[in-house]
């Protein structure tokens, strides 16, 4: 090439070619999904077209050749008797409870019936709570809570010092577990040394939970020594709750047997 020949153009550039664009992700995944949810929506109508179309299919016939009572009542003549109160335990706990309690020992004088002075076997709750109770408001309100029915109780004292004092704590049948409750809470706190006899206390026969205790002596300068025994039953809606007092000890068999007696009158 001469150097005087002059330098051709170079050719304009052609314009862009535009991009390939993309095709948009999920359209693909839509589609098959309402596809397939239509599919399931016309299979469950299709369905159930077919099945109201079809006749109802007859229960199995019983296999008993009549049924298990009579088609008419029996006659008054034939109808059971009922329970008598030997066999029927709500025929007596729900009669007057306190003629449920053990009698007095022969020889035993009553004791003091408490400040309000009844003497008629009923004891009240405030009466009972105070008697027994460190903090008779809080048992009040926790035992009126719980459905506390009534308490009996009967009291007596023998030779010079020894106290005993019986009492039914009754609870509202069917609207609670207070009396279950009731004896739960007294019987757990037993075994400690605060309050209770410092011991996991015996048996008694014939009840399933119930135990008997014997606390330690407790001594105090210018006093008699004082003994205690306790018993702590259930029977259904009622609890048993027996406390001795004295300032000679207490055996084992006299509590022991105290509660087995009054036991059976429940």
């Amino acid at each position: 090439m001469e150097p005087n020949d002059t330098i051709p153009a170079a050719p304009e550039a052609s314009a862009a070619v535009p991009a390939h664009r993309p095709r948009p992700r999920g359209r693909t995944t839509l589609i098959i999904a309402a596809a397939a949810l239509l599919g399931i929506v016309g299979g469950v109508a299709v369905g159930y077209g077919v099945q109201a179309e079809r006749e109802p299919t007859p229960l199995a016939a019983l296999s008993q050749p009549g049924l298990g009572y009579p088609a008419k009542p029996a006659a008054a003549d034939r109808a059971p008797a009922p329970l008598s109160a030997a066999q029927d335990r709500r025929v007596r706990t729900d009669g007057d409870l306190r003629k449920l309690l053990v009698d007095r020992p022969k020889g035993a004088r009553k004791a003091f019936s408490g400040p309000l002075g009844l003497d008629d076997g009923w004891e009240p709750l405030n009466q009972y709570v105070e008697d027994y109770y460190d903090d008779p408001q809080y048992m009040f309100e926790t035992l009126a809570e719980a459905g506390l029915r009534r308490v009996a109780s009967v009291s007596w004292v023998q030779g010079k010092h020894r106290d005993t004092t019986v009492q039914l704590i009754q609870f509202r049948s069917g609207d609670t577990h207070g009396a279950a409750d009731h004896f739960d809470d007294q019987i757990g706190y037993m075994p400690a040394g605060t309050g209770g006899a410092d011991d996991l206390g015996d048996a008694i026969e014939g009840s399933r939970e119930g135990r008997y205790f014997l606390y330690p002596v407790e001594r105090e300068a210018g006093y008699l020594p004082s003994y205690r025994a306790r018993a702590l039953a259930r029977r259904g809606d009622i609890m048993l709750d027996i406390n001795i007092f004295d300032t000679v000890p207490i055996s084992k068999k006299y509590i022991r047997t105290l509660a087995e007696r009054q036991l059976e009158r429940l």
